[in-house]
């Protein structure tokens, strides 16, 4: 007989088995939204699962009252594992919603249900006392050589309940699929490379989906990461999930110092440049681009984010901007921590730092406003700093502006190239598991009672003689 690959796909089992426990929907808090409730009874049934939802989506809540349940169904203790100062922000949500968690330094510091500290902590704790685990921001296991990430992965092997939260990946991303996978213990990354994929063009760094095997990895996909930019998505409604208006100011800062690396002075200025060459730029014009960035956040009337990715930008912003707070790398916890929580709460007129540091997790809808003082190659990191404040639960238009030099436009355009590619191949990944998500997850909206009968039926002789 011969096999086919679709046999072969049917003989293995390439959905993850539920390893977790079902639920009655109302004993779920009862300020999750339906659609929220029932997610969070699909992962507990699940009990290794993953949060793709856009920012804004509830996802604190929804991992909060995971951890919640998997407490008190196993009494057990939940860790939650988040980005810096994240830890304080999910602790308030907590208590807005009636959960306790308690933050912790060390293992001395671990109580009784769930507890919640930062990555940078992974050495300080022994594990073992946890029967679950949430990551926050899970976009963490993303990079393949990330000591952290084989770290968490290495850590919660054995771990009953696992669920990481992040933004929606992009579907061309199996790297951040496969590592989120092999963290559930769903599979490891090269078996599903082996299984779904092959070398695009003899490039052994890309990858491609086998064409016979693409509907099976999606169905895969589906079966432990929940995928959702809206409640739509998943047949639910969308009130109150309506973005307001993204609105982009760009600032040409013209360069009064054109010297290109050889040191000749250029009339034009080059907007195709090499890394090293637009570093370059960037130094030259950080001088003008300060000033123009400055003058911006002076005359907001409010607070204002302000990213930058030099550390010599990031000084100079600080003396320039009004009540100004600097974050940077060789900052002490304890001031990151207090800067930016300062932000949340109001306390901090302008906050500036690197993407990179506070450009994670936080949720800064009390602020409309940011500036970017030039642009990294990075689309991630810019993606994640704007949704900082253009989230879900924003009530105004939210304004960014990018100043930016004449050298720097070919980094703009990078970006938007970036983005309208991120666009699509969202559409394409909810496209393909909206349908078996559906099934999955709102099938717990329909509870049916099992019936087992006591006694034989018997037909009356009326009726007997009716039919005859």
């Amino acid at each position: 007989m011969n096999l086919t690959y679709g046999d072969f796909l049917e003989q293995k089992r390439l959905d993850l088995a539920d390893g977790g426990f079902g639920v009655e929907k109302g004993i779920l808090n009862r300020r999750l939204f339906e659609w929220q409730r029932d997610i969070v009874e699909w992962s507990l049934r699940k009990g290794k699962a993953a949060l793709f939802e856009d920012c804004g989506l509830g996802k604190t809540f929804q991992q909060l009252e995971f951890a919640n349940q998997v407490c008190w169904h196993e009494n057990t203790n939940v860790i939650i594992l988040a980005p810096l100062a994240v830890a304080q922000q999910t602790k308030a949500e907590g208590e807005r919603f009636g959960i306790s968690v308690n933050i912790i330094e060390n293992q001395a510091d671990i109580k009784k249900g769930i507890n919640i500290t930062n990555y940078e902590k992974l050495d300080k704790f022994n594990f073992g006392m946890f029967g679950g685990v949430v990551l926050d921001e899970s976009s963490i296991l993303k990079h393949s050589g990330s000591k952290i990430r084989r770290e968490i992965t290495k850590i919660f092997s054995g771990t009953p309940f696992r669920l990481p939260c992040t933004a929606t990946p992009a579907p061309n991303d199996f790297m951040e699929i496969g590592h989120h996978a092999e963290f559930l213990g769903v599979m490891s990354q090269a078996e599903m490379l082996a299984t779904f994929f092959v070398h695009d063009s003899g490039d052994t760094s890309k990858w491609r989906l086998k064409g016979h095997a693409e509907g099976k990895f999606w169905e895969w996909i589906a079966s432990w990461a929940c995928v959702l930019q809206k409640p739509s998505d998943l047949g639910y409604d969308d009130v109150g999930y309506t973005l307001p208006p993204l609105i982009i100011h760009e600032h040409i800062v013209k360069s009064t110092n054109l010297e290109d690396i050889d040191g000749q002075t250029l009339l034009i200025p080059r907007t195709t440049m090499s890394l090293n060459e637009r570093r370059k730029a960037r130094k030259l014009s950080l001088e003008d681009r300060v000033g123009v960035a400055a003058d911006i956040a002076n005359s907001i009337d409010g607070q204002a984010l302000v990213w930058c990715d030099l550390n010599a930008e990031s000084e100079a912003l600080k003396k320039a901007i009004n009540g100004a707070v600097e974050v940077k790398g060789s900052d002490t916890n304890k001031h990151k921590t207090e800067s930016m929580t300062g932000f949340t709460d109001g306390s901090v007129r302008a906050l500036v730092s690197k993407p990179s540091i506070a450009g994670w997790g936080m949720n800064w809808q009390n602020s409309n406003n940011m500036i970017f003082v030039g642009l990294s190659d990075s689309f991630e990191a810019y993606y994640q700093a704007i949704r900082r404040q253009w989230r879900f639960g924003q009530k105004s238009p939210v304004n960014v502006h990018l100043v930016i030099s004449e050298a720097e436009g070919a980094v703009k355009a990078n970006i938007e190239r970036k983005q309208r590619d991120t666009e699509r191949m969202t559409r394409e990944l909810i496209k393909h598991t909206q349908k078996i998500l559906q099934a999955e997850i709102r099938q717990t909206t329909r509870i049916t009672e099992g019936y087992a009968a006591a006694e034989t039926m018997v037909v009356p002789d009326w009726l007997g003689r009716v039919a005859g």
